[in-house]
């Protein structure tokens, strides 16, 4: 019998998942969060643009600043929810202000989240909670549909369960919907429930758990110029300025839309076919 146990033991074992080793949070300053096997890869340079650079979003842009640079520095700070039309820098920003305090000598992480690995969430908070350094958690276009359970994993962050937030994670997530499930699924679940306040306030009310709301809205034709303008100079490309206006005007008249987006696309044409290099 006990040589049976030994062996339902050691069977047991081999099918045990293999520790996860400690990351080295050291070697980079931004990370991507994995699973299967839980891992967290370092990115050893981030694809963002100048803090600069980002026009239009001045409000948002001073308020993440500041909320962040007092995260890194060891002072209490909000999650924030960067949420609103499509293309206009909620991602871009977020990468910047982690660029631009990292710039400043701050021990500051980014550790990006996809939203399928949210159930994860905690496995990935246990590896961070003590550690030295602060990390942002970035989960990007961050949504939920009528039946999806992920958004209970995001608890987790937010309010920390009976364990709390690690003191040294924050969590930034940008989103097009105010209240992360689309507007006709809350109609739709009030319209058939019994009680139709409740049934869709567990899932509304996620939204309330940010400590900051970043509403990005689109850009009127002077902001998306003065992009435009601020992408040029910053690569040192020269072009008359009606010809640049008529040009970037066109593109968008084209694309049918004006946003951010737009204008760095825009941008990457024109660069491209006058021979410039974008660094």
């Amino acid at each position: 019998m006990s040589e049976e146990l030994t062996r339902i033991a050691e069977a047991l074992e081999r099918l045990a998942p293999v520790p996860l080793a400690a990351p080295d949070l050291s070697s980079a300053d931004a990370f991507v969060w994995q699973t299967e096997p839980d891992a967290l890869v370092p990115v050893p340079e981030v694809n963002r643009v100048a803090l600069d650079l980002l026009v239009g979003i001045n409000r948002s842009r001073d308020t993440l600043l500041a909320n962040t640079r007092q995260f890194a520095k060891g002072f209490p700070a909000n999650n924030a929810l960067l949420w609103g039309a499509r293309g206009m820098g909620k991602s871009s920003l977020v990468k910047a202000v982690h660029g631009q305090l990292i710039s400043e000598g701050l021990d500051l992480k980014i550790v990006e989240l996809q939203r399928e690995d949210l159930p994860s969430v905690a496995r990935l908070l246990k590896l961070l909670r003590g550690a030295p350094q602060r990390f942002l958690l970035f989960c990007d276009d961050l949504s939920f549909s009528h039946d999806d359970e992920h958004y209970k994993s995001l608890k987790a962050v937010l309010d920390g369960g009976i364990e709390g937030r690690p003191d040294n994670v924050l969590l930034y997530a940008t989103s097009n919907r105010r209240h992360l499930m689309p507007r006709d699924m809350i109609e739709n679940e009030r319209s058939s429930a019994i009680n139709p306040g409740e049934a869709v306030e567990e899932k509304v009310s996620l939204s309330d758990r940010f400590g900051l709301w970043l509403g990005f809205h689109p850009c009127d034709q002077d902001d998306y110029l003065a992009m435009i303008d601020g992408y040029c100079a910053a690569a040192g490309l020269s072009i008359d300025a009606d010809v640049l206006r008529a040009e970037a005007i066109e593109w968008q008249a084209t694309r049918g839309s004006r946003s951010g987006r737009v204008a760095w696309q825009f941008f990457c044409d024109l660069a491209g076919r006058h021979g410039t290099q974008i660094s």
